[in-house]
């Protein structure tokens, strides 16, 4: 139960400091020069914390499990840093860019969730969903 928990909450404790991050990112510096030191600093973490994982493999023996998953990953990270990076730039406040990208991002992968992976989506899914587009709406609405 504590990971359940835990790992919600790391992801709301770490988008808070991304769109944060993103948004106080300086209007003229270059988009893939931040990229670049958010990248380093992140490679420089993983580093780090893959010295303390105790897998029982060694360091090349862990990336044989891997397949395309891990590229496709990468190039999707850089998307979506990258469109970040733009919306604010662009002008979307902090309170509704990520809030609309990520209704959208939810409502993209219903039926992703249905069709590839077979998860059930029931009524109060739907009524769920309708609420989201409806909250588009109103939040869009100048």
């Amino acid at each position: 139960m504590f990971i359940y928990i835990f790992s919600i909450a790391l992801i709301v404790a770490s988008n808070v400091i991304y769109n944060i991050a993103q948004k106080s990112t300086p209007q003229n510096a270059n988009p893939f020069a931040a990229l670049l030191v958010t990248y380093l600093t992140a490679i420089i973490i993983t580093l780090l914390a893959f010295a303390f994982n105790r897998s029982g493999k060694g360091f090349i023996q862990s990336f044989e499990e891997l397949n395309w998953t891990s590229i496709v990953l990468g190039i999707a990270i850089v998307g979506l840093e990258l469109g970040f990076l733009l919306a604010y730039r662009a002008g979307w406040n902090i309170s509704v860019g990520s809030l609309v990208a990520n209704i959208l991002l939810a409502l993209v992968l219903i039926p992703v969730g249905i069709l590839i992976y077979h998860e059930g989506f029931n009524y109060y899914k739907i009524a769920g969903a309708v609420f989201c587009i409806a909250g588009l709406v109103l939040i869009n609405k100048m």
